[in-house]
């Protein structure tokens, strides 16, 4: 749909709109209702070429979301949040949350934030709408904001997992570290959500990794291995704990199946890297990468 065609269209209402104001009388008035239904069925067809279109372009999102989690390493949890089950409000609001959702799948964050705060002025209660907010923040690395919106979904919602691991992994980021444990401990006794306590027992082993306890980094580690094994990441966090615990061999063993687990992810290439390094009486990194 282009913007002349869309001008064309409010052109011809326009024109029917001026004829009715002529208030048109006998055959004249059947022949306007004659080109009022031809130009409504137009329109029409043509929101529903533009719905099947809008469709089309969530399938887009869908395959991008897809490749962008194969091809990015990153620690902070993929968003994969299922698209939101939405009601129609007379406020508008639903129309921004799905507008922000898609906006956070296409990696587009700070328009996503937008989206969210416009949802959130006409409907300050949508519980949707703020954890979505806060997600968009956390990605986008506004720390301090994500950590009051979810504060906000937590005072609200105290059983949300999700919600609680991105505070814990938010609290991690800023070296709030006891906090970190408090939360992700939380999400881990909740058990209420698989991906919640997968990233709550990889986060905490960062945390100790941090701290450099590492022998507590292992044990979150290889929990996290077991709850989700194409987590590469945690093989190339549990290589270093090993490392850095005089197992050397272990550490070696660690890094070789987070490469053939998949050598195209970016973590995976680290596991090779450090084995390169390692292999060359290299230096272990003692942090993580950014």
């Amino acid at each position: 749909m282009t913007e002349s065609w869309l001008a064309g269209l409010r052109d011809e209402y326009a024109a029917l709109s001026a004829r009715l104001d002529a208030i048109p009388a006998g055959a004249e008035r059947q022949i306007i209702k004659r080109d009022i239904v031809a130009y409504f069925k137009r329109v029409d067809g043509a929101l529903g070429e533009v719905t099947a279109l809008k469709e089309q372009i969530r399938e887009l999102v869908e395959r991008y979301k897809q490749l962008a989690a194969d091809a990015e390493g990153g620690e902070a949890p993929q968003f994969s949040g299922a698209r939101p089950v939405l009601q129609a409000d007379h406020l508008g609001a639903s129309t921004f949350i799905e507008k922000g959702w898609s906006l956070i799948s296409l990696g587009d964050f700070p328009a996503a934030i937008q989206s969210l705060d416009k949802a959130l002025t006409l409907a300050p209660d949508d519980i949707q709408a703020l954890s979505l907010l806060g997600w968009a923040q956390m990605l986008a690395e506004q720390y301090d904001e994500a950590l009051g919106t979810f504060s906000k979904v937590l005072m609200r919602e105290p059983a949300n997992a999700l919600a609680r691991i991105n505070v814990g992994y938010i609290c991690l980021k800023k070296g709030i570290f006891g906090e970190a444990i408090e939360h992700l401990s939380r999400a881990i006794r909740l058990d209420n959500d698989r991906k919640a306590t997968l990233y709550a027992n990889f986060y905490l082993g960062l945390v100790y990794q941090e701290r450099e306890m590492f022998e507590d980094a292992e044990a979150f580690f290889r929990k996290a291995l077991a709850l989700g094994p194409n987590l590469i990441e945690a093989y190339y966090e549990l290589g270093r704990a090993l490392w850095f615990l005089d197992r050397q061999d272990d550490a070696r063993q660690a890094w070789t199946e987070g490469h053939k687990a998949n050598k195209f992810n970016p973590w995976g290439k680290r596991c090779r890297e450090l084995l390169d390094v390692a292999t060359s009486g290299g230096e272990i990194p003692r942090r993580s990468p950014a």
